[in-house]
């Protein structure tokens, strides 16, 4: 309806003229709105059905193109059905559900050879694994401040030392109340869950005890191997626990801070603020600045053994406590960081469990006796990093999760746990605990063991 006076004009429209959504709009609220993880429902639906296509024709290429869409379909799928699942969907399911249903999966024959056979190649000749955590690693560090850096990496090796004690104590004295050897609880269970993954971990006790025991290399590893992978699973449990812990009871956390906020708002008060608009070749500089650190990480490594990931994290702290990167850099490398936790995590948790996750070796693991030892041991470990953290003027439950990573699968392992437990920003210091925590668990262990059978 229209009404005109001599001094205004104005015009009313009638409830009946409001205009519906036409069907261009109708199309991209689905594709903005409804969405498997980060990927619009209606892209979801064609990369599964070219996918298919390519399954039945027999041949799924194994490029960086079609991985691209299998990894994001199939990851993204799993860590949607973990995060509905009632009640531990809120508990760290999604990054256990994009792990090992992928392992369960390959060995019950349920997922296509033809994806499987390109998920194990891409995933092996790639290293992918490895330019995730660079720049996870990379793009969280620069996005910290120099002084609270340097305060939580002087702190977090105290908790981290109290809860590998305690952690022994009790898994020895549950393991010996049910009746286990000594020897076998600790060299067998206790040991293998704090060695820092497979690679780093597994691996390299194996050989120990295959020279040491005078037992095959491959009898050892599969001893070991299933008590790397229980370990890593109550931790990505615990770590979604103390995310919902976090939740309820928020003076407990730091939200992926370690310390407190006070430290942060005297270190950050002359640091420039992100502006959050970095432009493509900020961008671009950030994500090589995280692989050039990873290549000098590969060098020191074949120069003194360091491990890559470790002397890579070394020498991003270096660059950002002598200001080597601009603000426009570092905020290229959050960007990035982002990017990849985002858009990568699920993917990469797929590849892992389709390519190095052996389902029957958990299972054949899953004995009461093991599970006692094992979550007694965790969850020691990780209870002593919240206590010890919180009364050195920490935030308990980000130190806690920290902790988590201890008892991890290596790398693979602290993306799992930071995932279940929201907290990617601290994976520089999951590093630290699994990596060089693992090495020296690793090293004084088979140390002692050889002493002791001389």
């Amino acid at each position: 309806m229209m009404s005109t006076t001599d001094d205004s004009f104005s015009v009313t429209h009638d409830p009946i003229d409001i205009q519906r959504p036409t069907l261009k709009e109708r199309w991209w609220h689905i594709m903005d709105t409804w969405k498997v993880g980060i990927i619009p429902l209606p892209l979801f639906v064609l990369a599964g059905v070219l996918i298919a296509i390519d399954c039945l024709g027999g041949k799924l290429p194994s490029d960086i193109v079609v991985m691209v869409a299998t990894l994001a379909f199939f990851g993204f799928a799993c860590g949607e059905f973990g995060k509905r699942l009632p009640i531990v969907g809120k508990l760290g399911a999604a990054a256990i559900c994009a792990t090992f249903i992928p392992s369960a999966m390959v060995y019950y024959g349920l997922l296509p050879d033809v994806v499987v056979e390109s998920t194990t190649k891409f995933y092996k000749s790639t290293n992918i694994l490895y330019l995730y955590i660079c720049c996870i690693i990379v793009g969280s560090i620069m996005s910290m401040n120099r002084t609270v850096l340097i305060q939580g990496f002087l702190r977090i090796f105290f908790p981290m030392l109290c809860g590998e004690i305690v952690g022994m104590l009790v898994g020895m004295g549950v393991g010996m109340a049910l009746g286990l050897e000594p020897f076998q609880i600790f060299f067998f269970i206790i040991l293998p869950i704090m060695a820092g993954g497979v690679g780093e971990g597994a691996i390299p006790l194996s050989i120990g005890y295959a020279t040491l025991l005078h037992m095959d290399q491959g009898v050892a590893l599969g001893r070991v191997l299933p008590m790397v992978m229980l370990g890593g699973l109550t931790a990505i449990i615990i770590s979604g626990c103390l995310n919902q812990l976090g939740k309820r009871y928020p003076h407990l956390t730091g939200e992926g801070q370690l310390m407190p906020n006070r430290a942060n708002a005297d270190a950050t008060a002359s640091q420039p603020a992100f502006s959050g608009k970095a432009d493509v070749t900020t961008i671009a500089s950030g994500a090589l600045l995280a692989v050039l650190l990873y290549m000098l990480g590969m060098l020191g490594h074949k120069l003194i053994g360091l491990p890559a990931p470790v002397g890579m994290l070394f020498m991003a702290v270096l660059v950002k406590l002598c200001n080597g990167a601009s603000p426009r850099l570092l905020e290229g490398s959050q960007v990035v960081y982002k990017f990849f936790q985002t858009s990568v995590t699920y993917p990469i948790l797929f590849a892992v469990g389709v390519a190095i996750t052996p389902w029957q070796e958990l299972v054949n693991a899953f004995t009461v006796s093991n599970l006692l030892v094992i979550i007694s041991t965790v969850s020691a470990l990780v209870a002593t990093g919240f206590f010890v953290g919180k009364k050195i003027g920490m935030h308990p439950i980000d130190v806690a999760i920290v902790s988590c990573c201890q008892s991890g699968q290596g790398g693979t392992g602290d993306v799992a746990i930071l995932t279940a437990g929201n907290r990617m920003s601290l994976m520089p210091f999951a590093q630290i605990a699994t990596r060089i925590g693992g090495a020296i668990n690793v090293s004084i262990s088979l140390l002692i063991l050889g002493n002791f059978l001389v």
